[in-house]
């Protein structure tokens, strides 16, 4: 009972935050390219929307670090590392990249996917693949 619950749960969340997504208008591209276009129509608005995210984050964090399971059971996985790599300032610049042509980023492209919009799906194909040759990559580099 318990193991439905949290799927269920897992649901609820899923869909506030998509709910969120669209009401914060995170699904919109052309509001995304309005923001990062500082230098032209700039519409500062996404501001509030990436500043409640963070202060949410923040919150969860404080929270999670008292905790020694996760809500529903099982472990909880916090990350530790807080160094700045090589790859993580690639991957950032190919995430901020594509988010400035697309005007998506991954969880406003899924729940633009769910709403039937073809950028979003040609969006999602790209990052799929972009996520198997960086996992070939990297897991070739590896050994």
């Amino acid at each position: 009972m318990k193991r439905h619950f949290g799927i269920f749960s897992q649901y609820c969340i899923g869909v506030l935050f998509g709910l969120g997504l669209i009401i914060s208008g995170m699904t919109n591209p052309r509001k995304i390219l309005a923001f990062l276009d500082i230098t032209g129509l700039w519409d500062p608005s996404l501001i509030f929307v990436m500043g409640g995210a963070v202060l949410v984050g923040l919150a969860g964090f404080y929270l999670a670090k008292k905790r020694t399971e996760a809500f529903f059971g099982g472990a909880l996985h916090i990350p530790v590392r807080r160094d700045i790599t090589k790859p993580l300032l690639i991957g950032s610049v190919i995430f901020g990249v594509g988010w400035g042509i697309a005007g998506f980023c991954p969880g406003p492209a899924l729940v633009s996917l769910g709403g039937g919009q073809i950028k979003a799906l040609v969006f999602v194909i790209a990052m799929l693949c972009g996520m198997f040759f960086c996992d070939k990559f990297f897991s070739a580099h590896k050994s």
